[in-house]
């Protein structure tokens, strides 16, 4: 099943709006997050990193959790584990996000339902900065 047509793929990374808090992304190098957040603040987005640490990553000051942001985030991009990924879409609705999207192999079907019924636009199982370069 596709969970984020090209329609919506579009709008998130074309209209949705430039503030995106990346779920998961520290400064570990290595990790998908930090390359990923990097594609995205080359393609003029700006770059929330939320993770338990709070660093600042990429020049941008970390959070511990979305709740904690204290300016309006238009995109939630996840970067956890399928068991984790629910709730962060439930705090993205709560914080007032235009928009959520799950990572490559974060899929959650009935966060999915959920988000895209409290009127959030949503992708799963797809990467903005394979998605970036399609457009």
């Amino acid at each position: 099943m596709s969970y984020g047509d090209e329609a919506t793929v579009r709008r998130i990374l074309q209209e949705t709006g430039d503030t995106w808090a990346v779920v998961g992304l520290s400064t570990n190098t290595r990790r998908a997050a930090y390359g990923v957040a990097r594609v995205l603040q080359r393609a003029g987005k700006r770059v929330v990193p939320v993770h338990p640490r709070a660093e600042t990553v990429l020049g941008e000051q970390g959070y511990a959790s979305l709740a904690e942001i204290p300016f309006p985030v238009d995109v939630v991009d996840v970067f956890v584990n399928s068991h984790l990924a629910g709730e962060i879409a439930d705090q993205a609705v709560a914080a007032g996000a235009r928009a959520v999207w799950f990572q490559l192999d974060v899929i959650d079907e009935a966060a999915y339902e959920r988000t895209t019924t409290a009127g959030l636009d949503m992708v799963m199982d797809k990467c903005p900065a394979i998605e970036l370069p399609l457009l």
